[in-house]
């Protein structure tokens, strides 16, 4: 069974019913101030922390005085504007006090389908994570309607997960695991500890949500762990609502873990690898010996380019002889790439008239 403490990087998903106080629509501020105390400690070890968090229509519609109940588009988009200032803030507070800086990223789940979008989120949120920042990640509900109407960050989290390549991924939740049925109408329905594959039969097994703030059931649930443990990154589901919930959770509090078969690296290698690619990029003997040492490609090892393609899109990468060495997702577009061929980073800001990114084509990005 997997441990929290062995995890390089982790994403801990945080539900409405946990921040917000169900009778009082107001901020749970002493578990907040915990689990701030959680994320301290697991940063002293050494691993990268991103937050994604619900709360912002539940805070939201406090402060506006709007019902607990289903609320119109336009109200939820409101409460979110409101709500998300109130938890960026609560999130700062709790958190600085360890010396720990925050950030708030707001995004939806295209961001991750695109593939430009893709690798502009992930640029960012590895910048943070270099620089010892605790994104904190939220829909942006003000305006994603799609996502307000669905209504789960399960989803996003799994695909802020996979897309940073995390090793785990916990969802605290109003429930202590994943169950054979809803423990509160059977009895006798028991919980899974480790899951190993997600078969039709499990599927079935997942109910539907019951808290009145969190909109996200046991089959999203699924459907994030399914999501996560293909992208090589295990899940858990645990209890959230104590005080201290990482370090309960490490302790051995009940949970169930859904396990991955690959690592998150060996997964996102096996995913761009499957990808039609738009483009060819040749390389000049050097560049490919830097590729085989694991370095990313820079502009200056480029002889030739062909194709059309824009930024994100999978282009295969040729050795001087034309032998295909792998591919991987171009940072610039087919255009911007020709302009660059041959120079070096430094030039690439004269070239095209803006300061771009060092690297045509990144390691993380590529699958040789």
């Amino acid at each position: 069974m997997a441990t929290l403490t062995a995890a390089r990087r982790l994403v801990v998903k945080i539900g409405s019913a946990l921040l917000v106080d169900r009778k009082t629509g107001d901020l749970r501020a002493e578990w907040l101030r915990s689990l701030a105390q959680d994320v301290a400690w697991l940063k002293g070890q050494g691993m990268d922390v991103i937050l994604v968090s619900s709360g912002s229509i539940a805070l939201g519609r406090g402060v506006l005085g709007l019902p607990r109940t289903a609320l119109p588009l336009e109200q939820s988009q409101a409460a979110a504007a409101v709500g998300q200032i109130r938890l960026a803030r609560a999130y700062e507070e709790a958190l600085d006090p360890h010396k720990i800086t925050t950030a708030q990223v707001l995004v939806t789940l295209e961001d991750s389908e695109d593939r430009r979008r893709y690798l502009n989120s992930r640029a960012t949120l590895e910048t943070l994570l270099s620089l010892g920042a605790v994104p904190i990640v939220n829909e942006n509900d003000t305006v994603a309607t799609d996502e307000i109407r669905y209504g789960d960050n399960d989803r996003l989290a799994a695909q802020i997960a996979v897309t940073v390549g995390a090793d785990q991924l916990i969802l605290l939740s109003d429930v202590d695991g994943f169950y054979t049925g809803n423990p509160n109408e059977d009895p006798s329905a028991t919980r899974f500890d480790v899951v190993d594959r997600i078969t039709p039969e499990i599927v079935a097994m997942a109910g539907d949500a019951v808290s009145g703030l969190s909109k996200g059931g046991m089959k999203t649930k699924l459907m994030a762990a399914q999501m996560a443990t293909a992208g090589g990154c295990a899940m858990a589901i645990t209890e959230g609502s104590p005080l201290n919930p990482l370090k309960i959770l490490e302790n051995g509090a009940n949970c169930t873990w859904f396990t991955a078969t690959l690592d998150p690296q060996a997964a996102r290698k096996r995913w761009i690898a499957a990808m039609k690619p738009r483009g060819e990029i040749t390389v000049d003997a050097g560049a490919a010996r830097a590729l085989e040492g694991g370095k990313s490609l820079l502009p200056a090892g480029v002889t030739t380019i062909s194709g059309s393609f824009g930024r994100g899109d999978p282009v295969a990468i040729l050795g001087p002889d034309g032998r295909r060495l792998g591919q991987g997702l171009c940072r610039y577009t087919g255009d911007e790439a020709r302009a660059i061929r041959g120079r070096q980073s430094s030039e690439i800001e004269a070239t095209l008239g803006y300061p771009g990114r060092a690297a045509l084509i990144h390691r993380d990005d590529m699958a040789l």
